[in-house]
C-alpha cells in the first residue's frame, strides 16, 4: 500500500509493533546506501523528529543520541557500491531496508517505509511519501540513516583525501566531479553511475 504525500490521515496503528523505515545515500557517486529502521518507545517521545535533510548537522547528530538512547529498538544497515553496481541502486536500497528491519531487536508487526514502495519483508508495510516529515519513526530513522552514511564518507576521506568526501559526501557536486577527473575512479566510487562509468577504461565499465 502507498499513501500519497497529500493524502490527509491518522499516522497512527494501535495494536501494532510499528518500525519506521528509512534511507540515506541514494545520489551520491560513492559509497554505500544506509538505510535505519526505528521502533520509538511512546514512554520517551522525542522532540524535534522530522525529515533529517530539514535538520542541521548538529541537530541530527544530537537526535540520533537521542534515538539510539530512548528507542524500544533500532538498526543501521547498508548495501555496498558494489551491490549497488551488481542488482543497481534501487534493488541495493530495498537490500540495505531489509536488513534494517531484520537486524532489529523486537520485532516489528507493521514496517512504515518512506517513498513510494516496499521491500518485501516478513510483516505488514506501507509506503508513506514524505513520510519522513509526516511519521515520527520514519523521521528517526532517516536522520539514524543521514548521520551513519555521513560519519562513513568522513571515514573515506581519511583515506582518499583527494576526493573531498568531507565536503560533498560522495555528492555529485562541481567539486566532486572536478577531483574524479583529476585524480580518477577510486575503489569506492559507483562504477554504475554515468559521471563514474565515463571516466573508466572500457574493460573496467559496469553495465546498468
Amino acid at each position: 500500500m502507498v499513501r500519497n504525500s497529500d493524502e490527509a490521515g491518522d499516522y497512527t496503528y494501535p495494536g501494532y509493533v510499528v518500525c519506521g523505515v528509512d534511507e540515506a545515500g541514494r545520489g551520491p557517486l560513492a559509497g554505500a546506501v544506509f538505510a535505519a529502521a526505528v521502533i520509538l518507545d511512546p514512554a520517551y517521545p522525542i522532540d524535534g523528529l522530522r525529515d533529517s535533510k530539514k535538520l542541521s548537522e548538529a541537530k541530527r547528530d544530537q537526535l540520533a543520541i537521542l534515538i539510539k538512547k530512548h528507542a524500544l529498538a533500532w538498526c543501521i544497515a547498508e548495501s555496498s557500491e558494489g551491490e549497488i553496481d551488481q542488482i543497481n541502486i534501487l534493488q541495493a536500497t530495498m537490500l540495505a531496508m531489509q536488513r534494517a528491519v531484520s537486524g532489529l531487536t523486537v520485532t516489528p508487526t507493521m514496517a512504515l517505509i518512506d517513498g513510494n514502495r516496499c521491500p518485501v519483508l516478513p510483516m505488514a508495510s506501507e509506503a508513506i511519501v514524505k513520510g519522513d516529515d509526516k511519521v515520527a519513526a520514519i523521521s528517526a530513522a532517516s536522520i539514524l540513516a543521514k548521520t551513519a552514511r555521513d560519519a562513513a564518507l568522513m571515514q573515506l576521506h581519511a583515506i582518499y583525501p583527494e576526493y573531498a568526501f568531507d565536503r560533498h559526501k560522495g555528492y555529485p557536486t562541481a567539486l566532486h566531479l572536478a577531483r574524479l577527473r583529476e585524480h580518477g575512479v577510486s575503489p569506492v566510487h559507483r562504477k554504475s553511475y554515468a559521471p563514474v562509468r565515463l571516466l573508466l577504461p572500457v574493460t573496467d565499465k559496469v553495465s546498468n
